[in-house]
């Protein structure tokens, strides 16, 4: 059974005038000078600050863990048998050289709605390149007008998968973002190894100032990778398995940091996935590397972080489930009122959370 089935996410109306439909350096302003909101679990007290401030909240001790996965330049041209003209979406890479896609189709009313497909048909990409449906992906789940959204394929590139992305490709976006973006915009500081169909954006605010700063005052950060997927889920859409890695140096360093009492805190919904993944029952930390299809909810004890960074997510989403198991349902809602009525901005150009235990 989905799990997320039973879960009903806080319920609210998101004014189309705060969806970030632009990068902050857009609006003149530095990557770090979005806005913070600080919240306090226990006390229910809210403070707003601005990103750049980030190391007055933190003492010294905490980790921070980041996922240093690059985004991937994963929306691709394509051409349709009947000649009709798509956007493929590359979501995950997956074993055995296949990968989960989804194809879109532009309307005049500019949206992209899935792409009615068939199994065994073949599309044409830029420069030759070719990609071939072979089945629906998730047991075939359907949604809206009986589409298949996300489908398994092989991607047959003249180049090398990063040489062609980057001479072919453009980040994914959606119909809040009216411009076509570099793919700088779509990248954090940290990033180490391409593999994001979108970019892991709890993270997008850092600066190498920041965090020499961070260091300075005795935070430590600890990398991990986790590939996502596309974000477009359908509302209650369980996510899908993502490729993640915890290196052991990472484990290690957090199993050290909980035995002297000090605070975990992840930067993105995918950090504590993969870190969901590699904990056991007692709190500790393992290495592993693999495919995670774990799915986090509010009925599920969140054993692995005491606080996270997070972005602002729009009603219904499957976040919202994972926010509510690392937070609490009534803290949500209190720090989303105050979001809402301070014009906070949303999605992956928007202003960032910090959830604090204390």
């Amino acid at each position: 059974m989905n799990k997320l089935q039973n879960f009903q996410a806080i319920e609210f109306e998101l004014p189309a005038n705060l969806e970030a439909g632009e990068p902050p350096e857009a609006r003149g302003l530095a990557r770090d000078d979005v806005r913070l909101m600080v919240s306090y679990q226990n006390s229910d007290a809210i403070l707003h600050t601005t990103f750049r401030y980030l190391d007055h909240y933190l003492e010294a001790g905490d980790v921070l863990i980041v996922n240093t996965s690059g985004t991937l330049n994963a929306a691709l041209p394509a051409l349709a048998p009947n000649g009709d003209q798509l956007e493929l979406h590359l979501s995950t890479q997956l074993p055995a050289g296949l990968w989960s896609v989804e194809l879109r189709q532009f309307t005049e009313a500019g949206t992209k709605p899935f792409y009615s497909a068939q199994a065994g048909e073949q599309y044409q990409l830029p420069n030759g390149g070719i990609l071939t449906l072979l089945t629906p992906y998730n047991n075939g789940q359907r949604f809206g007008d009986n589409k298949v959204r996300l489908w398994v394929a092989t991607v047959h590139l003249p180049l090398p998968l990063l040489d062609y992305l980057n001479q072919e490709g453009v980040p994914i976006r959606y119909g809040y973002v009216q411009d076509a973006w570099p793919s700088d915009y779509y990248q954090t500081v940290y990033a180490t190894e391409m593999g994001s169909a979108e970019m892991p954006s709890a993270g997008r605010a850092f600066t190498a100032e920041l965090i020499t700063k961070l260091a300075a005052r005795g935070v430590q950060i600890a990398p991990l990778i986790l590939h996502t997927g596309v974000a477009s889920l359908e509302d209650h859409e369980p996510p899908y398995e993502e490729y993640f890695d915890v290196p052991l140096e990472t484990a290690e360093l957090l199993n050290a940091a909980r035995d002297r009492g000090a605070r975990l805190i992840a930067v993105g919904t995918t950090v504590v996935r993969a870190l969901e993944t590699v904990v056991d029952k007692n709190g500790r930390f393992h290495p592993g590397t693999g495919w995670t299809d774990i799915i986090i909810t509010p009925h599920t004890k969140v054993r692995s972080v005491d606080g996270m960074l997070t972005g602002m997510h729009e009603p219904n989403a499957t976040h919202l489930a994972m926010l509510e198991a690392v937070s609490n349902r009534a803290h949500l809602q209190k720090t989303y009122q105050q979001a809402l009525d301070l014009n906070y901005l949303w999605h992956e150009f928007g202003d960032l959370h910090l959830i604090l235990p204390a």
